[in-house]
């Protein structure tokens, strides 16, 4: 209820989209404060000296990695939304030069 209240005047798909992306942003800087702070963690622990292996705070970012990706595909899109807008105009354009003939 309280979006509603915070949108009133606004248009309803713009505020959608402006939330998601604020949402993206917020979750963005999370994952690089908890991604220095995991790294911090593995340098000073002195898991740096032993094991010839991958560092363990590779595996934490790449998961969490996935899911910020899928995150700004959600907020920024991936196109198709945009492909349908660009059609849509495409379709509204011929339309109206065939009713113009």
């Amino acid at each position: 209820m309280r979006n509603e209240q915070n949108y009133q005047g606004k248009d309803p798909q713009m505020w959608q989209l402006a939330q998601r992306r604020a949402s993206f942003k917020g979750h963005f800087t999370t994952y690089l404060i908890m991604s220095i702070f995991f790294w911090l963690l593995w340098y000073f622990a002195g898991s740096r000296t032993y094991g010839n292996g991958v560092p363990w705070p590779v595996w934490p970012m790449l998961g969490w990695g996935i899911g910020v990706a899928l995150h700004y595909l959600g907020a920024y899109g991936n196109g198709r939304q945009n492909n349908v807008g660009k059609e849509y105009e495409k379709l509204m354009n011929e339309r109206n030069q065939t009713s113009k003939l």
